[in-house]
């Protein structure tokens, strides 16, 4: 995750129902810890050893894995796979497998275009309209830079309600730009940073256009034949005998068919870990470009308020365990995918999952690949063990506790757990480190409760990631909670299954006994309550799911209703 809080992958992730926690910087609180695996990792002995011990967890063997490696002063100390690269067949995953990238593809794209700006065949502040002739005269403000960064204003395709449904067949560059090429803009260019799919499709089609070359031979012969990189390619257009691994939505499904005429250049790209760590090898190393195209690409865009974005050229800018780095995620259909590049502690780390969302627990790739690089710089992340607490002392914490104007995070308590929830977000459990301290489970995110002289709870520190806010609280008094009606499981049955979002964003819905729930890609199991016998709502927040019957009468749809927005999901067969 960047810390906009927005997840980076090949599709739009703008109707997930996600935990959201974000908030502006203010102070870092110490937390009781885990000194245990504070230890700084010296051999790569060790090294090797503190990262297998972090992920093995998270794996199961007969199920879709991932691929990892960890390079430190360029040289690989951690190369492994975990899981199975067919599961009918059971064929493990092997290290040198090749994957797909997803959006970490946009990192090669941003590249070859610096390129062509290195030898003067394009320019940053050049309107797209320049190198597109056929684009319309919305494009005559939009610029390169624009599309690099994500703040071209261009509607993402990949967001059209309606994408997935075609998602399976062969498009030319011009047929896929024809779809959105005439729809207004959704904010003045520059103003606004928001993940675009188009800008990165628009950079493909003025590559080919300035070099002469289509996109995959240009990203071939121009990067990975140059940096040794032997299995990356465009897939389908593949130039060695290695071909991708499968890849499945859930434990066992394959995942739905995409044709990589789609992604382009915006995510169609495949690779080994050993591509990875030898792309990362000439980043530190840097070849291909200049270093002031480098520094560029690394330095987050400044928007025309002055505000600085999260955002370089093809890279994500935010710190590791506070430490300067860039990084980048992918979702694509069947797979997930994470890198970081430290370049400071010279460490880079990659991880390529054959499942969409990544491990089959509540641990995101983002997450684990964040996790291991952290340790690899010597610099790992707290662990905390949680201990129980009696309800009097989880009680003393409850109520609301405001961000700003609009935005609150209201914990409560179910049991001896407590729960945390920001405004139009989602509700997530807070393990107790003792009896003020409390983080969330498989995140970096931790919690201070502060009290007065007579120790009543009178504020909440927030740290994360992104950085670390104080929220006074401001009633001790949580809102009431909605109540489901009691619905028979076998009524619920009628809607168990894959729901496709769109290309490589699924929602499956499932039950255990008599509690029903949703997991979109990348996240974890929410339970949601029965208002009627087809609408339901998010139990952990502010969201509902319809299930709609189709013409021969057969629930064959949901549709998300959250934000304002009605997002559909068809059902796979």
């Amino acid at each position: 995750m960047l810390a906009s809080s927005k997840t980076i992958k090949w599709h739009s992730a703008a109707a997930t129902i996600a935990l959201a926690l974000i908030a502006a910087p203010h102070h870092t609180p110490a937390l009781a810890q885990d000194t245990g695996v504070q230890k700084s990792v010296h051999t790569d002995a060790d090294l090797a050893k503190a990262v297998e011990a972090a992920l093995a967890p998270h794996f199961k063997a007969n199920e879709p894995g991932a691929t990892v490696i960890v390079t430190r002063d360029g040289k690989p100390v951690y190369r492994n796979a975990f899981g199975m690269a067919d599961v009918d067949a059971k064929t493990p995953l092997k290290p040198e497998d090749v994957l797909r990238l997803g959006s970490l593809t946009k990192q090669f794209t941003a590249v070859a275009t610096l390129m062509l700006v290195e030898r003067g065949k394009i320019a940053l502040s050049d309107p797209i309209t320049k190198h597109l002739a056929d684009y319309p005269k919305t494009g005559d403000e939009v610029t390169i830079e624009h599309l690099l960064t994500h703040t071209s204003g261009i509607p993402s395709y990949t967001s059209s309600p309606d994408y997935g449904a075609g998602m399976a067949k062969a498009v030319t560059v011009n047929e896929m730009i024809a779809r959105f090429k005439d729809k207004p803009l959704e904010f003045k260019p520059g103003s606004k940073w928001q993940y675009n799919n188009s800008g990165y499709f628009l950079l493909g089609a003025i590559i080919e256009k300035v070099s002469g070359m289509s996109y995959a031979d240009f990203v071939a012969k121009e990067i990975f034949i140059p940096l040794g990189m032997n299995d990356a390619s465009y897939e389908g257009y593949e130039r060695s005998a290695k071909r991708i691994v499968k890849g499945y939505s859930d434990a066992t499904k394959p995942a739905a068919p995409l044709h990589m005429s789609q992604p382009y250049a915006a995510g169609s790209l495949i690779a080994t870990v050993d591509d990875l760590a030898k792309w990362d090898a000439a980043i530190a190393a840097g070849k291909l470009l200049k270093p002031e195209s480098w520094k560029r690409a690394f330095t987050p865009y400044t928007l025309t308020d002055g505000s600085k974005t999260t955002y370089g050229y093809g890279w994500g800018v935010r710190p590791v365990n506070g430490v300067d780095a860039v990084m980048h995620s992918g979702g694509i259909n069947g797979f997930s995918t994470f890198a970081i590049h430290i370049p400071q502690a010279k460490v880079y780390a990659a991880m390529l999952f054959n499942r969409g969302g990544g491990s089959p627990g509540s641990a995101t790739p983002g997450y684990l690949t964040e996790k291991i690089a952290a340790i690899a710089m010597g610099k790992p992340y707290p662990e905390f063990k949680p201990v129980t607490l009696d309800t009097a002392t989880l009680d003393k914490h409850i109520g609301i506790y405001r961000i700003d104007d609009k935005t609150t995070r209201t914990v409560t308590r179910e049991g001896n757990q407590l729960f945390i929830q920001r405004t139009g977000g989602g509700k997530g459990p807070m393990l107790a480190a003792s009896a003020n301290q409390f983080y969330l489970p498989n995140s970096f995110t931790t919690f201070t409760f502060e009290a007065d002289a007579s120790g009543e709870t009178t504020a909440l520190v927030t740290s994360q990631t992104s950085g670390t806010d104080k929220s006074p609280r401001i009633s001790k008094t949580p809102p009431p909670e909605k109540k489901a009606i009691a619905l028979a499981p076998e009524v619920f049955d009628r809607y168990v299954g894959v729901y496709t979002i769109r290309s490589g964003f699924t929602m499956t819905v499932s039950r255990e006994g008599d509690r029903f729930l949703t997991q979109a890609t990348g996240q974890g199991k929410i339970e949601i309550g029965a208002e009627t016998e087809e609408l339901f709502f998010a139990k952990v927040m502010p969201a509902q799911i319809r299930f709609e019957k189709d013409a021969d009468g057969k629930y064959s749809r949901l549709v998300i209703l959250q934000n304002g927005r009605e997002t559909p999901a068809k059902r796979e067969p």
